[in-house]
């Protein structure tokens, strides 16, 4: 199929030589006479349809066609405008070369098998040049450099029409860096021509205004796009986390914090600072470029297609490069991102690591993360190096090229020196662009590496719903367990419950009771709607948790684990937390005289307003489990679970929490699930389960279940009570 292909793609080319080189010109010519302009316009757009059709209906290429394919349709257009173009630009710039008869010199290509050979050699790397570019940054399942410019600016939102402006000033700012080489070739010429001082003085002026008002448009169009900036990098941000935060449970099961941490902060804010940085860049020297393009199109077209022609050779290596910087790049944020979570344990779990005397283990654990991460960093060095050198010859054997043929042409008398004198300035600071562009290509591609994860994080779905739509205004507080089945994400063949089925009465205490490793837990995080469950149904209230409002369900199912975290703020904000409305004082002081937090809380300096700590470090496991408690009290829910959250209490608090949950019981009662190994809070409950790999093998009241000869129920208790006698 290949071969066909370009078998095909010859004998256009030679229907192109053989047909269309001399049969458009000059039947143009009998049918548009003394019109040379008109008449090339003429041949230029016959010659693109004709090659087009031939594309298509040959070839079968199509507007979707990928690879060199699609690049032959750009092909056919730059070979057909490009001697228009050119003749339409000499004509605006007044040289006259198409005002004599019926002359046009090498760009009436029908007549010169040379003109015919260039076109083909400015269309190709023009055409396959415009490809690269357009495949870069057209949307696409892979991510490019261009989906990754569009998603960042999407977050400026209606910020985005500052960008215009700055668009406005920066092609301004350019044109006006263009009067110094014009106005040096043109003294040059002035000189030589012993023109009038006034002139010259006049002149002079004219060149520093137009420089002064360049500088000045460049800083605010700076200022003005970094100020958007800081909007684009705040709320990329925040869009990150958020977006992290909405996954489920089991995608921080499989994703440790340090590696989550260290792409929503440090990965984001690299490829914020690489698109802000780099994309001012790229616009500013692109603008610059083109309009330093034009400007050599003015001057000299022999000497910009000298120059043109070179540039593929320096687009070739960078290209490669770029690749090579992505892949380099991905690893080396692997790598941080491993060094990271090893840091963030350690860091951690400072009491075990100084508790084993491991120091200089973790601190060797860290370097070996950080030599891999080195390794990563000498390969990206070495093929930076090779790209700007490769690049500097380059540009000097360019400058070589252009001082020779541009010699000739003085000589000949086709451009005055001081044409060429500003066409060598435009060169030079087209190098410099064009250097400059290439360096801002690996860069780009550098970010793509980093923005990898971030754009997975942003897109990703969560596996199961966060959120349903049922927020009915009353609720009973009804559970019932149907054949429920589950395994972790991260161990998904290991059945931790297996066809449970239990119901939970509203208003009724229920204790869950077991060994470790029965599932516990684990019915606690299904009712949290923390997990889904691989097989069979949980219902609240009859209907399935999952349907409920996520906000909803979280004020009326609430839980205290074993060892609870808090955060870094205030007593009142972690007792307060979550609450879409703000409690007063009077509420949160009840609360924790309910769960025995108020004692030690209120004997502290600074009271309700006093900081925990980071995770509540400052606190005691008891003092934290008070004010977990006390922070899921204040909500009132129609569930509250208790995952063994009074293990760490006194004797005096846990005898107010048994106070609470049996003392006065009634209709507007919650239902309790209490998880606990503390005899005297099982015994009073009004019913008991007793679960056993992942199954409940036995359930009842207290004295039902002690009376049951060999049950597993009366063993645990008889293990308890046994320390005692």
């Amino acid at each position: 199929m290949a071969a066909l292909a370009w078998l095909a793609a010859g004998l256009l080319l030679l229907a192109d030589w053989l047909l269309l080189r001399p049969g458009l010109p000059g039947f143009f010519s009998l049918l548009v006479p003394g019109v040379p302009l008109l008449r090339i316009w003429a041949v230029g757009l016959s010659r693109w349809a004709i090659l087009g059709l031939g594309v298509r209906g040959i070839l079968g290429v199509t507007t979707g066609a990928h690879g060199w394919m699609a690049a032959l349709q750009l092909l056919t257009a730059a070979l057909g405008l490009a001697q228009p173009g050119l003749a339409s630009f000499r004509e605006l710039a007044s040289w006259g070369a198409l005002r004599d008869g019926d002359n046009a010199g090498v760009l009436h290509w029908g007549s010169r098998l040379d003109a015919f050979v260039l076109s083909y050699v400015a269309a190709v790397p023009a055409a396959a040049l415009w490809h690269k570019l357009g495949s870069l940054w057209a949307p696409s399942g892979r991510r490019g450099a261009g989906d990754m410019v569009r998603r960042l600016l999407g977050f400026l939102g209606s910020e985005k029409r500052s960008l215009r402006l700055v668009l406005v000033l920066l092609i301004l700012s350019c044109l006006g860096e263009m009067a110094i080489p014009f106005f040096t070739g043109r003294i040059n010429d002035w000189i030589l021509q012993d023109k009038t001082a006034p002139s010259f003085a006049r002149n002079i002026w004219l060149m520093s205004i137009l420089t002064i008002a360049s500088t000045v448009l460049e800083f605010a169009g700076d200022g003005i796009y970094n100020f958007t900036m800081g909007h684009m990098h705040s709320r990329a941000h925040g869009e990150v986390f958020r977006a992290v935060l909405h996954q489920e449970t089991g995608f921080f099961l499989q994703n440790p914090a340090g590696s989550i941490t260290s792409r929503v902060t440090e990965d984001t804010s690299k490829v914020c600072e690489s698109i802000s940085d780099k994309l001012n860049l790229l616009m500013w020297y692109l603008g610059r470029g083109l309009c330093l393009l034009a400007f050599m199109f003015w001057g000299s077209l022999y000497l910009t297609v000298v120059t043109l022609a070179t540039l593929p050779l320096l687009f070739l290596l960078p290209q490669k490069l770029g690749k090579v910087y992505q892949s380099l790049e991905m690893k080396v944020q692997e790598s941080l991102a491993k060094s990271t979570q090893v840091a963030i344990e350690a860091l951690s779990a400072m009491p075990t690591v100084r508790s084993f005397a491991n120091e200089e283990g973790e601190a060797q654990k860290f370097r070996q993360k950080l030599e891999e991460m080195k390794t990563l960093n000498k390969k990206g060095a070495l093929a930076y190096v090779v790209e700007v050198w490769t690049t500097s010859i380059s540009g000097m054997l360019l400058k070589v090229g252009i001082l020779y043929f541009g010699g000739q042409l003085v000589v000949r008398g086709a451009v005055s020196s001081g044409d060429l004198v500003s066409f060598v300035l435009y060169q030079i600071q087209f190098t410099h662009v064009v250097e400059a562009l290439l360096s801002c290509y690996p860069w780009m591609q550098k970010a793509v590496g980093s923005s990898e994860k971030i754009f997975e994080y942003l897109d990703r779905t969560p596996c199961s719903p966060l959120s349903g739509s049922l927020a009915p205004l009353n609720m009973e507080g009804l559970v019932e367990f149907q054949d429920v089945s589950f395994a972790y994400p991260n161990y998904p063949d290991v059945q931790v419950l297996q066809g449970l089925t239990f119901t939970l009465h509203p208003g009724k205490v229920t204790a869950l009771v077991g060994p470790n490793g029965s599932g516990k837990s684990t019915v606690a995080a299904l009712l949290q709607n923390l997990y889904q469950p691989t097989g069979g149904r949980v219902l609240l209230d009859g209907q399935p948790l999952v349907q409920f409002d996520h906000h909803y369900l979280h004020r009326q199912v609430a839980a205290v684990r074993q060892e609870p975290l808090l955060f870094g703020r205030s007593f009142r904000e972690n007792i307060a937390y979550g609450l879409t409305r703000n409690p007063t004082m009077e509420e949160i002081t009840a609360v924790a005289k309910e769960s025995g937090a108020h004692d030690f809380i209120s004997g502290l300096p600074q009271g309700y307003d006093t900081e925990v700590g980071e995770t509540g470090n400052q606190l005691s496991g008891g003092q934290r489990q008070a004010v977990a408690l006390a922070r899921a009290l204040i909500r009132r829910p129609r569930l509250l679970i208790l995952d063994d959250a009074t293990s760490a209490l006194d004797a005096n608090n846990q005898l107010r929490v048994q106070r609470l949950l049996y003392e006065n019981r009634g209709p507007a009662s919650p239902t309790v699930l209490l998880i606990t190994q503390q005899l005297s809070l099982v015994e009073q409950a009004h019913h008991i389960l007793f679960l056993k790999e992942g199954s409940v093998c036995e359930q009842g009241t207290h004295l039902q279940l002690t009376e049951r000869s060999g049950g597993c129920y009366r063993a645990m208790v008889e293990a308890l009570v046994a320390p005692s006698d």
